[in-house]
């Protein structure tokens, strides 16, 4: 990934011991104690940092590994997830996973910027599918019943790519939920990542994995790069002048 330079804002990859401390401890606030540890992934992946080149405080962070279906099945979430149907999908994926942002920030540059430079690389390696657990704070359900029903009515995977249930711990939404959420309380609920990814075609799992080590409910999240509409691209590429 190249780096790119927006207002106060410069997305670029991790490329000392510092920086990568930085996206850690970011990521500790962000998901607790084990979010701040680096793992096995973060050794196969590419660490990405958005830095504030006034302060130069590290104010976003995520990782991100280009996969193909053979190498699917070592993927972060595919510990998760059972995605059989994916290891068959025609194009090179990428995953991200870790994705945060600094809690103190209100700022939606900050997003707007990452979006922009994974824009800028999906175009460059031809990326097909982007993929990843997209993450709700806390283990438990009732605050997230009206998103989750959002999702259930109108974002579900395509049957041919969608994950199967393989946590222990599951919140399924066709046992679990009603069909007739309420948008504002939905939308209000949903993470932004997971909104932008939607407002883009993404779709979803149809359960949520309740993960008490990272303290989150996450569900698989895809997005298929053709289905992107092209007014959408235009403007995600207009972010990169």
């Amino acid at each position: 990934m190249k780096p790119l330079s927006k207002g106060r804002y410069t997305v670029r990859v991790a490329q000392s011991g510092a920086d990568r401390a930085a996206a850690l401890t970011l990521r500790g606030l962000c998901f607790g104690a084990a979010g701040g540890v680096a793992d096995a992934f973060d050794a196969a992946a590419t660490q990405v940092i958005v830095e504030n080149v006034q302060t130069c405080a590290i104010v976003a962070t995520f990782r991100m590994a280009l996969l193909d279906g053979v190498q699917l099945p070592q993927s972060y979430a595919a510990q998760f997830y059972d995605l059989s149907a994916l290891t068959a999908y025609p194009g090179s994926m990428l995953e991200l996973g870790r994705f945060c942002i600094d809690p103190a920030l209100s700022d939606p540059d900050v997003l707007r910027i990452a979006w922009a430079a994974l824009t800028a690389y999906v175009d460059e390696a031809g990326i097909k599918l982007l993929f990843g657990c997209s993450s709700f704070q806390g283990t438990q359900a009732a605050p997230y019943l009206d998103a989750f029903a959002l999702l259930k009515a109108r974002h579900l995977a395509p049957a041919r790519w969608s994950p199967q249930i393989k946590a222990e711990h599951v919140f399924d939404y066709a046992l679990e939920l009603h069909d007739k959420p309420d948008l504002k309380q939905a939308n209000a609920a949903m993470p932004p990542l997971l909104r932008t990814y939607l407002m883009m075609g993404g779709w979803v799992s149809d359960h949520a994995v309740i993960d008490h080590q990272m303290n989150t409910l996450h569900v698989f999240t895809g997005l298929e790069i053709g289905s992107i509409s092209p007014a959408r691209k235009t403007l995600l590429r207009a972010l990169l002048s």
